[in-house]
């Protein structure tokens, strides 16, 4: 599994996000900032932040919690 979570400095939300994730206890992934590249910013935007399953190609866009982080890890 490849996780990577898009994300944006001074980013609120995605602290959020980064609680939950630690709180669940999700494997390793990816951080990526969005701020300054403009494809990622038109594909995520206001999405931020948003955990993509890189081999499924699935995203889990916020908010979730821990269960809902468990059934996209699992699934």
């Amino acid at each position: 599994m490849h996780l990577t979570l898009y994300q944006r400095d001074d980013c609120h939300l995605c602290d959020l996000a980064l609680e939950v994730l630690a709180q669940a206890r999700a494997p390793e992934f990816d951080s990526v900032f969005i701020d300054e590249d403009e494809a990622l910013e038109r594909r995520y935007g206001t999405r931020v932040p948003v955990l993509r399953d890189e081999a499924r190609g699935q995203e889990l866009e916020w908010p979730f919690d821990a269960a809902r982080l468990r059934a996209f890890l699992g699934g």
